[in-house]
C-alpha cells in the first residue's frame, strides 16, 4: 500500500526527534503505534465484513439457483403429471364408450337370441305337428325322400373311419 524505504523512515524519525524533542517522542511514538494498530484492525475488520458479505451473496446466489432449479423441476413434473392425467381421462372415456357399445351389442344379441329361441320353439312345435304327416305319407308311398347331392345332411351320423391295417390278417 505505502512504499516507504528504510532511508525515508530514518529521515522521518530524525525530523520527529528534532521537532518533538526527546521527552515527548516516546509518548507520541506509543500513541502513533496504537493508532496504526487500530487502523490495521479496522481495515482487517472491514475486509472480513466485505468477504463475509460477498460469500453470503454468493451463497444467496447459489441458494437462488437451487431454488429456481427446484421450481422449474417441479413445474415440469407437474406438467407431465397433468398431461398423463389428461391422457388417462381420454383413455377412460374411450373405454367407457367402448364398454357402452359392447353393452348395446350384448343387449341386441340377447334380444336376437331370445327371438331366435322363441322362433325355434314355434318351429319345434310346428315340426311336431308336421312330423306325423310326412311319416304317414312315406309309409303310404313306401319311397325314400329325395336327397340332393348339394344338400348337407346334418342329422345322419357320418360313417366310421377306417383304420389302416385292421382289415388285413
Amino acid at each position: 500500500m505505502f512504499e516507504i524505504s528504510f532511508g525515508e523512515i530514518m529521515l522521518i524519525s530524525v525530523v520527529a526527534l528534532v521537532v518533538l524533542g526527546p521527552e515527548r517522542l516516546p509518548t507520541v511514538a506509543r500513541t502513533l503505534g496504537a493508532l496504526v494498530g487500530r487502523a490495521q484492525r479496522f481495515v482487517a475488520s472491514v475486509k472480513a465484513d466485505i468477504h463475509r458479505e460477498a460469500s453470503l451473496a454468493g451463497l444467496d446466489g447459489l441458494k437462488n439457483d437451487i431454488v429456481s432449479t427446484a421450481h422449474e423441476f417441479r413445474a415440469s413434473l407437474e406438467s407431465e403429471i397433468d398431461s398423463a392425467r389428461a391422457l388417462l381421462r381420454e383413455e377412460g372415456q374411450m373405454v367407457e364408450q367402448e364398454a357402452e357399445a359392447v353393452r348395446t351389442l350384448a343387449e341386441e344379441a340377447r334380444r336376437d337370441v331370445d327371438a331366435l329361441s322363441d322362433s325355434l320353439a314355434e318351429l319345434a312345435a310346428a315340426a311336431g305337428k308336421t312330423e306325423a304327416a310326412p311319416a304317414a305319407a312315406e309309409s303310404a308311398t313306401g319311397a325314400a325322400p329325395v336327397v340332393d347331392e348339394n344338400q348337407l345332411d346334418l342329422f345322419e351320423h357320418p360313417p366310421s373311419p377306417v383304420v389302416p391295417g385292421e382289415g388285413r390278417r
